[in-house]
């Protein structure tokens, strides 16, 4: 696809990254020369030095031939311009990056009237994605297919688990689990696991494991699968506000944190059934008085990485709290990622993998029947949901997978039909009307026909 994406700054350079990698035809527009040079000296992209509100610039990056201009530009008066333009003068597809709530909460008469394609605020996918943690309180991560019917969650095994040591063929036999382990990463390496793969403790697996039987399994495994009653949020801006709506709404207690007094009266207004303190954070003894030691789950939300890094290690020390942590810098993930300080949210690396994925899920009319899509682990791992259309037509439909030979590092995680949703066993096959999830360390997959020898 022929992809301009207006706007150079770090959402904008990972998403081109991503699809450049993934074979699309790039451009970058940026008013910073330096931005557009960085870009085009370390990636085979073009750059072109402007603002993407000109039409002759947008011309000049051949948007008359483009399939799709994606704008994240600074703010949002710029994105949506840019998408204007853009639908004007070359009739694509348009996504832009909206952070303004009052912006957002009009977002569906604004893409009648602008023709967009998509819209996304990060702060709301962001709190989306910690709602979610909160609500596996176990999980380092959760990614949801098939309408939140299916839940590939990432689990860390603990010291003396029954797990420790095992070959994955002899779970179900000797540890009495139904438990499908999808990636395997150990101390940095990941793995696209087979029945001879031995877990250690320590590892981080990613499972497919329907809700039902969560605790139970936990248990089993040895994790504790205590539920969340009460979060205390560190900082008090648009991720802390949209999170704490979600959370009281589904009956949790929820306590923020925030130095602004101002910013504590507007919360106080915007979210009544929620305790607002005035105080820093980062200071030890209010967070002992305001009940630290007795908390679920601390979630730094500040707007300094290097205070919820902080924060989350303090809580990770001192209390039994499940520590969620937001990360703003993108190259910090590297680093932070062995530190004990429980799930990390980068709110740019979630705007660009929706994004990533709706360019994917873009490609179903030329021939792609990719559904939903997630980067995992640094961008290493894709998991990918393909519906199967009901006329479709394949060597493999029908066919026991036992008897198929699928591509190295590529596992079929579940079957859906209809109702039931299978975990694969050698018997199982795949029929016209299904949907499929795979997990794999190869990218650019767009058919499930790609996963077969």
């Amino acid at each position: 696809m022929n992809i301009i994406i207006v706007g150079g700054g770090k959402v904008g350079m990972t998403l081109a990254a991503q699809l450049n990698g993934e074979n699309h035809e790039i451009t970058l527009i940026d008013t910073d020369a330096k931005h557009v040079d960085a870009a085009v000296n370390s990636m085979d992209i073009q750059g072109i030095v402007g603002n993407g509100t000109s039409y002759r610039t947008q011309l000049d990056a051949g948007i008359e031939n483009a399939d799709l201009l994606i704008a994240v530009t600074d703010t949002d008066e710029t994105s949506l311009l840019s998408c204007l333009i853009a639908k004007k003068a070359g009739d694509c597809h348009t996504i832009a990056r909206v952070r303004d709530p009052e912006h957002y909460n009009e977002i569906e008469f604004i893409k009648e009237e602008l023709g967009l394609s998509m819209a996304i605020n990060p702060e709301i996918a962001a709190a989306a994605n910690i709602y979610n943690l909160i609500q596996v309180p176990s999980a380092l991560d959760v990614d949801s297919f098939a309408k939140g019917r299916v839940n590939l969650l990432r689990l860390e095994i603990p010291h003396g688990s029954v797990l420790d040591g095992m070959h994955l063929s002899e779970i179900e036999r000797v540890a009495k689990i139904q438990l499908l382990v999808c990636i395997v990463e150990s101390e940095g390496d990941i793995i696209i696991p087979n029945g001879d793969t031995v877990l250690r403790a320590g590892d981080r697996i990613s499972v497919i494991l329907p809700i039902s039987e969560l605790r139970s399994v936990l248990n089993k495994i040895g994790i504790r699968a205590r539920p969340i009653k009460n979060v205390m949020i560190a900082g008090g801006g648009n991720i802390s506000y949209y999170l704490a709506k979600m959370l009281v709404k589904s009956g949790i207690e929820v306590k923020i944190l925030e130095l602004s007094h101002q910013r504590c009266e507007e919360l106080s207004v915007l979210v009544p059934e929620a305790l607002i303190i005035n105080g820093d954070a980062s200071d030890q003894q209010l967070l002992m008085e305001e009940g630290l030691m007795g908390t679920d789950a601390l979630v730094s939300l500040t707007s300094i990485d290097e205070e919820n890094i902080l924060l989350s290690l303090y809580a990770n020390k001192v209390s039994a709290a499940k520590c969620i942590t937001k990360i703003s810098k993108i190259a910090f993930e590297e680093v932070v990622r062995e530190l004990p300080i429980g799930a990390v949210i980068c709110p740019k690396t979630i705007t660009a993998q929706m994004i990533s994925s709706y360019v994917r899920s873009m490609q179903n009319s030329m021939g792609s029947n990719v559904e939903t899509m997630y980067k995992m682990m640094d961008g290493r791992v894709e998991a990918l949901e393909f519906k199967v259309s009901e006329n479709a037509k394949g060597d493999f439909l029908g066919v026991p997978l036992s008897n198929l030979n699928l591509k190295p590092d590529i596992l079929i995680c579940s079957i859906i039909r209809g109702k039931k949703i299978t975990i694969p066993r050698g018997r199982d096959i795949i029929k016209g009307g299904d949907t499929v999830i795979v997990v794999t360390t190869k990218t650019g997959l767009n058919d499930l026909s790609d996963i077969f020898a």
